[in-house]
C-alpha cells in the first residue's frame, strides 16, 4: 500500500512541476503587450492576449487566442478581433519589447553618448529625449503617438533619464561643475 501511494505522489509531482513548467513557457510565449494595427482603424493598438486561455487550449489541441485588453475596449470590445491574425503570422514581431529593443540597437544615449548594446526594458529602461527637453519614459507616450516618438525623440539611457529627471525635478538641489 505505501509503494502504491509513494508512486502516486510521485507521479502527481511529476504531473504538476511539468505543468507549471508549461503554463511559464506558454506565458512567454503568449504574455505582454503587442504592437498591431487595428483592421478597423487602419493604426497601431497595444493589446494583450488572454495568456490563461491560450495555454489551457493548447493543451488539449488547437490553441485558441483571443484578446484580454485593448486600447479600444471598452468601447469596442464586441470587435471581431481580426488583429489577431497578425500575431499568428509574426508573434515575435509584434511583442513592444522587440519592436523597442530593435528600435534602440545600434544607437547612442543622446547625453553619455554609451552605445545600447544590451536593452534592458524590465530593470533599467531606457527612455527618450524629446525635442521640448525633457526625458520621458515609453509608458508616458501613447500607443497612436509610438511611430512620431521613434522618428523625432532621441534614445536616453536608464542612468541619464534618472539623472534628468532628478535634475528638472530638484534644480535647488543640483550643483553645476564647469567641464574642466
Amino acid at each position: 500500500m505505501t509503494v502504491a501511494y509513494t508512486i502516486v505522489t510521485v507521479l502527481v509531482a511529476v504531473a504538476i512541476y511539468f505543468g507549471v513548467r508549461y503554463f511559464v513557457r506558454a506565458g512567454r510565449k503568449f504574455g505582454g503587450s503587442r504592437v498591431i494595427v487595428c483592421p478597423e482603424t487602419g493604426k497601431q493598438a497595444m493589446v494583450e492576449v488572454d495568456t490563461r486561455r491560450a495555454a489551457l487550449t493548447s493543451l488539449v489541441g488547437q490553441t485558441d487566442i483571443r484578446l484580454e485588453s485593448c486600447w479600444r475596449w471598452p468601447l469596442r470590445e464586441d470587435c471581431g478581433q481580426e488583429c489577431l491574425l497578425q500575431l499568428d503570422v509574426a508573434p515575435e514581431d509584434c511583442l513592444v519589447r522587440s519592436v523597442l529593443t530593435k528600435w534602440y540597437r545600434g544607437k547612442k544615449c543622446a547625453f553619455c553618448e554609451r552605445s545600447f548594446e544590451e536593452t534592458d526594458l524590465i530593470d533599467h529602461k531606457p527612455a527618450l529625449f524629446t525635442p521640448e527637453g525633457i526625458t520621458v519614459e515609453w509608458a508616458e507616450v501613447p500607443i497612436s503617438a509610438i511611430n512620431e516618438a521613434m522618428a523625432t525623440y532621441q534614445p536616453v539611457c536608464w542612468n541619464c533619464h534618472i539623472a534628468q529627471t532628478f535634475y528638472h525635478e530638484h534644480p535647488d538641489l543640483v550643483v553645476e561643475r564647469p567641464v574642466m
